[in-house]
């Protein structure tokens, strides 16, 4: 299967993003100190062009991904050898997060964000009732379960709804599967939009740092010292425990378990990591993500199936790190101390709950079922999100970012495991993730299906 050309090279790409970041906060600084109005609009309309133009591809992305993943398993064995390769990854992700979730415990148990109260730091009243209708919404377990099923399959793509999207594709693509032959005219029609939707993120990709300065540059004439004093121990706290799970719990599982050198991962990953770190959706990444995974060596097929799953259920940074510490955060705000009993609330919610991350609104789900769960006043809650919400643009690319390194990870680590790791490919030099080139490609061409 091709994948579109970009017309960066990695690090190019890198110096871009990281340009486009100061160049946005200096522009974001000249509005506010200068109260042009003008400028804040124009930023504001720059990066909300951009978020929108990754969003139309969110939910056909993840439906197509989806099906042509469950199908592309058909080429590495019967229907046995995808359920044990559904399964070990599903179990990855769970270790993975119960390990993230231990960290963002530990983390905010240190930075203990929110003691003392924020010294006379108000919620916006625009804020607090996002938050009010955000804890009605995502607050609780059966609103989680009876959002799972769409109303009929028409509603579930037109009002955006991510998790039903996801569950119809995981229905279809089984069923598709099941077919056999009987359905490759389906599938292969399913593959060719998976492959129009990739042509059309690559192309966005090359907007990515005009996108970038008009969010860093919206963000901080917005909010200005809000985005970093008031709650910056908060912000702080989720910056280490991602850093954490990024650069010391990922590399030593892909040393030791998955046997590839943490340096060539992050080479060949870098530039979808730096991607999720400025779009802020694990979704629009996932053209980048897939074909990293790739590029390390994992079998195509195989990273088909496991990275639209994991760009849709399989999120560290938002489902783990970011709800620890946020439900610390808000406990701290009601002057609670939390007991053993809830810490073990936080993990649960992180390892079984993953699934009602799924789309835009993850962190979002994670924060209020894990606070709901371990029983915390809604009220409290409900005036964190608030606090959070003027902070989220920044703790948001942390996150995203960790979230998409372990969409990676997990089917690298599966991958050897299962012998589905060409190391002669990891050890290639390709390290962009959206180019193949002609040697590489006869390599990553999808297997034939095997008769029904």
């Amino acid at each position: 299967m091709s994948f579109v050309r970009t017309y960066t090279k990695p690090r190019v790409f890198a110096a871009a993003v990281l340009g486009s970041l100061v160049v946005g906060a200096l522009l974001g600084v000249v509005a506010r100190q200068t109260e042009a109005g003008w400028l804040t609009d124009l930023l504001d309309q720059i990066g909300t062009i951009f978020t929108t133009l990754l969003q139309i591809a969110v939910i056909p992305l993840v439906f197509t991904a989806i099906v042509v993943g469950i199908n592309s398993l058909r080429g590495l064995g019967g229907g046995r050898t995808a359920a044990r390769l559904g399964g070990k990854t599903v179990l990855w992700f769970a270790i993975t997060s119960f390990i993230a979730s231990l960290i963002g415990i530990a983390v905010g148990r240190i930075f203990n964000p929110g003691a003392g109260g924020l010294g006379g730091v108000t919620a916006t009243a625009k804020n607090a009732d996002k938050a009010a209708k955000s804890v009605d919404h995502w607050g609780s377990w059966d609103a989680f379960v009876k959002g799972l099923l769409p109303e009929n399959f028409v509603k579930a793509f037109s009002d955006g709804e991510t998790l039903q999207v996801l569950f119809l594709a995981l229905v279809i693509g089984a069923a598709a599967y099941s077919l056999g032959d009987r359905a490759k005219p389906f599938v292969d029609f399913t593959t060719s939009v998976f492959e129009i939707i990739q042509r059309y993120l690559g192309w966005i990709v090359r907007l990515a740092p005009i996108g970038i300065i008009g969010l860093i540059g919206a963000a901080v004439s917005n909010y200005g010292d809000a985005l970093f004093r008031p709650l910056f121990s908060t912000t702080l706290a989720v910056y280490v425990g991602c850093l954490l799970v990024l650069f010391v719990v990922y590399p030593i599982l892909l040393q030791f378990v998955a046997k590839v050198s943490p340096l060539k991962f992050f080479a060949k990953a870098g530039t979808a990591i730096q991607f999720a770190f400025a779009s802020q959706s694990s979704a629009a990444t996932l053209p980048l993500t897939r074909q990293s995974a790739v590029n390390l060596g994992v079998q195509p097929a195989y990273a088909a199936f496991a990275t639209p799953l994991g760009s849709a259920t399989k999120m560290d940074g938002c489902a783990a790190v970011f709800p620890a510490i946020a439900a610390i955060f808000v406990a701290n705000l009601a002057g609670v101390s939390l007991n053993f009993w809830q810490y073990v609330g936080i993990v649960v919610v992180a390892v079984v709950g993953a699934l009602a991350t799924a789309g835009t609104t993850g962190w979002l789900t994670a924060f209020t079922l894990t606070t709901s769960f371990i029983g915390l006043d809604a009220k409290q809650v409900a005036l964190g999100l608030a606090l959070i919400y003027s902070v989220n643009p920044i703790m948001d690319m942390m996150r995203t970012a960790t979230n998409v390194a372990g969409q990676i990870v997990v089917p690298t680590i599966v991958a050897r495991s299962e012998g589905l790791l060409d190391d002669e490919v990891l050890d290639s030099p390709t390290d962009n993730p959206l180019h193949t080139d002609d040697g590489s490609a006869a390599r990553h061409t999808e297997p034939e299906p095997a008769p029904a």
